[in-house]
């Protein structure tokens, strides 16, 4: 192990690498997605990813020192912390253990204000925990609880959440919020609902088509034109027909 591995990382060293890896071309790519509430670096997410990933293999309590990265003003930071919570949600480890990767989660969700920050962690953060350490009916009410939220980020995080699941071969979480958010018009809710539809399809594709024909006509054509992607083609005109 490097010495730079060893060292430990406050939240002002954090910025000061990130600084050290900025670009003003990618400041300006970053600009144009992150909303004028956070501040930007200008750092390309691999590098981001990388530094979390050092970050994280230090072993060091998270609970000390991501929650103080996901209320710095700036989006790197943000996305540094909540990639240490990805990371650290893909060692084995105690019921306990996830709990507390999920409570930091949800505790800090107001932070959460762009797309990418639920992505990051959502399935093995929040799924993993709920699948692993709840009984279904548990489960699927603390699901159902962020599904029904006004904040479209918490309803992102429950249908982002059943990633994990389905991954595991379980697509009834997935499939109920998918019927549930149907008609909801936020396209940071609309867009992963269909990713879900397309991974519940590489699972079971009759039951993904089945769910389809009966809830088309209530999804969002975002969510339609996802769902179906993997789909043969006949099948895909079905839902999306082909331009004249």
């Amino acid at each position: 192990m490097g010495e730079e591995e060893r060292m430990s990382h406050d939240v002002e060293e954090i910025l000061t690498e990130l600084q050290q890896l900025a670009e003003d071309e990618e400041w300006e790519k970053t600009r144009r997605r992150v909303p004028e509430e956070l501040e930007i670096v200008g750092v390309r997410m691999k590098h981001v990813f990388d530094l979390a990933a050092r970050v994280e293999r230090q072993r060091q309590p998270v609970g000390d020192l991501v929650p103080q990265l996901l209320t710095c003003p700036d989006y790197e930071r943000r996305m540094v912390g909540i990639s240490i919570l990805d990371f650290r949600a893909r060692r084995r480890l105690t019921a306990q253990e996830r709990a507390e990767l999920a409570g930091i989660y949800l505790d800090h969700h107001d932070q959460l204000v762009v797309w990418d920050l639920v992505d990051r962690a959502a399935p093995r953060v929040i799924g993993a925990h709920l699948s692993l350490d709840h009984p279904p009916e548990a489960r699927r009410a603390q699901l159902v609880a962020l599904a029904d939220s006004p904040d479209p980020m918490r309803r992102r995080t429950a249908v982002t959440a059943t990633f994990w699941m389905v991954r595991q071969g379980d697509c009834d979480d997935a499939l109920h919020l998918a019927e549930r958010l149907a008609a909801d018009t936020s396209e940071r809710v609309a867009q992963p609902i269909g990713t879900a539809l397309r991974e519940v399809g590489k699972v079971d594709q009759d039951r993904l088509v089945a769910f389809l024909r009966e809830q088309a006509s209530r999804l969002q054509r975002v969510s339609i034109r996802f769902a179906v992607e993997r789909l043969p083609q006949e099948l895909r005109e079905e839902f999306v027909p082909p331009r004249r």
